[in-house]
């Protein structure tokens, strides 16, 4: 489907209510719980998470003083940025991924149109426009909701974001076999999450 700059927009804002939800309420020994990511715990996830809004962030930075900014200063300091999760406690991580998904949204908003047009560099080298960010960022936050393993599947996701996300990951993985099914299994199993379908064939983990 062809998602528009304010789909994204929506999408972005609802992941981010469902990964802060689902980790509301969460007592200390919980963050130690494994996630749908192997070797991650809910401490490494709701870090990358949070670490993932300032990174963002600093493109959005990017696109409103034209100072270039990069996502990570070096893959070291992404890595850095999880591994910080691992001594946080439950409260300060949860009040990280909740101010970084509020300062995220508050930069996003006072962009101009000009501003939105200004080329930036995601951390895998792509230079796209600033206006592509919030794609990128729903991505994470919705799939992330997921991950978390605390109650959120992909049909908790909305559907129009599941079909952009089939079409995203189909056409970064390349040659796929074509696979019939619910649209939520789908998106999981392109995803490399756990699905329901039984002829599918097993991909790796994407994102």
């Amino acid at each position: 489907m062809a998602r528009s700059f304010a789909d994204a927009r929506r999408w972005m804002a609802d992941g981010s209510k469902l990964t802060v939800d689902a980790v509301a309420g969460l007592i200390e020994s919980d963050y130690d719980a494994p996630t749908l990511l192997p070797g991650w715990t809910r401490r490494h996830l709701a870090a990358h998470v949070a670490a993932n809004a300032d990174a963002v962030g600093n493109l959005v930075r990017w696109a409103a003083t034209g100072v270039e900014t990069p996502m990570y200063a070096s893959p070291a300091e992404r890595a850095a940025g999880i591994e910080r999760g691992t001594w946080m406690s439950g409260a300060d991580l949860e009040s990280w991924l909740r101010r970084s998904a509020e300062a995220l949204e508050a930069a996003m908003a006072n962009l101009t149109d000009e501003q939105w047009a200004t080329s930036v560099v995601t951390a895998q080298g792509r230079t796209v426009p600033a206006s592509e960010t919030p794609w990128m960022r729903a991505r994470e936050v919705c799939v992330h909701a997921v991950d978390l393993d605390r109650g959120v599947g992909f049909g908790d996701l909305p559907a129009d974001f599941l079909e952009a996300l089939v079409d995203d990951i189909t056409a970064k993985r390349g040659e796929v076999p074509a696979v019939d099914g619910p649209l939520p299994e789908v998106a999981a199993w392109l995803a490399g999450r756990p699905h329901s379908l039984t002829d599918a064939p097993v991909l790796g983990a994407w994102l």
